[in-house]
């Protein structure tokens, strides 16, 4: 039972524990820039997500979903999905602190929760979606 519901569910644990890894790095980026004050929280939000995003990319590219065909393609797909993530992150900082006068640090934890979740689906079904499984819905 439990083999069977890794095989279900594989993707998505593996998603989570490259994306734990990456949230981590980010958080630790925005927090080292946040905490030092090198650049306003909105910038090293900017900054700390290209981070995951990259390294992200590489390790669910090799790992996870195990597609390399169409590099390229994939890393733009990616690229472009993170950039979305990066837009609500921003939209959910500034609305919690400068509307709401939180932390932001705290607001960057709850962000990253809200983003991985939208990003993991879209990535899923588009990013790393195999070419048989493109061909079936061209």
């Amino acid at each position: 039972m439990i083999k069977e519901l890794y095989k279900k569910y594989r993707n998505l644990i593996l998603y989570g524990i490259i994306g734990g890894f990456c949230a981590g790095l980010d958080f630790g980026v925005y927090t080292v820039l946040c905490h030092f004050e090198v650049m306003p929280y909105l910038w090293a939000n900017v900054i700390s997500i290209h981070v995951g995003i990259f390294t992200s990319f590489g390790l669910n590219r090799s790992f996870n979903f195990k597609v390399k065909d169409h590099p390229k393609t994939r890393f733009a797909s990616f690229y472009a999905v993170g950039l979305a993530g990066l837009g609500l992150s921003e939209l959910m900082l500034w609305g919690m602190v400068t509307a709401g006068g939180m932390n932001e640090v705290v607001c960057k934890l709850v962000s990253i929760v809200v983003v991985a979740l939208f990003q993991y689906v879209l990535n899923k079904y588009i990013t790393f979606k195999s070419v048989r499984e493109h061909g079936k819905n061209q």
